[in-house]
Parts: structure tokens; sequence; C-alpha cells
């Protein structure tokens, strides 16, 4: 982890973290999951979301 995100909270250390996916999260997620030829499960938290969106941002390119 870059010193600069090494004060962000884990996802799985969210205190809302368990709850259902933002309505954002899950309209990335599909455009990601589009892009990467994946599916992406419809109930996903907040936290899961977050880590799929890292994943796949890595896999299409487009966290960089």
């Amino acid at each position: 982890m870059s010193e600069a995100n090494s004060t962000e909270k884990d996802p799985q250390d969210w205190v809302t973290g368990d709850e259902p996916a933002t309505g954002a999260q899950k309209s990335y997620l599909g455009t990601l999951a589009r892009e990467a030829g994946e599916e992406v499960p419809d109930d996903l938290t907040k936290a899961d979301a977050s880590v799929r969106i890292d994943e796949l941002q890595e896999e299409t390119g487009r966290g960089r």
C-alpha cells in the first residue's frame, strides 16, 4: 500500500460495510464487469462491492 493510501480503512472495517451496495457502486460494477466479461452478484455489501471494484479496475486498467 502506498503511503498516500495508508490512512484509508480496509472496506471490511467500515461501520456501514455490511449494508447493501449503493446504486453508484452497482452501476460502476456493472460497467467494469461488462468490460472484464464477468458477472457480479446483485447482493453485494458495500465492503464487498468496494473490494470487487478495486479488483475489476486493476483487471480492466481503469484503476491507473
